[in-house]
């Protein structure tokens, strides 16, 4: 019986780790494609090396939005 619960619990950490992995772009998504505070990772060579540009969305009327909140980007240290 604890065997079981420990084998749960286990499986139930390793699939929490799966759904936390972060998809990589090659190309950054159209405006109005990302939600207000969605973030994506692209990897489209602006950075230098060993980094990678995670892009947060806005919410701009420029973009059929109803703030005046710009996207916005930054080069982070890729994770392995």
């Amino acid at each position: 019986m604890r065997a079981t619960c420990i084998s749960i619990v286990l499986a139930a950490a390793f699939a929490a780790t799966g759904a936390l992995a972060q998809t990589i772009l090659k190309t950054e998504p159209p405006m109005g494609a990302l939600r207000e505070g969605q973030t994506v990772l692209v990897d489209d060579g602006r950075c230098p090396a060993g980094q990678i540009r995670r892009v947060t969305g806005g919410n701009h009327v420029a973009a059929g939005g109803h703030k005046h909140i710009t996207r916005s980007s930054v080069c982070v240290a890729r994770r392995r």
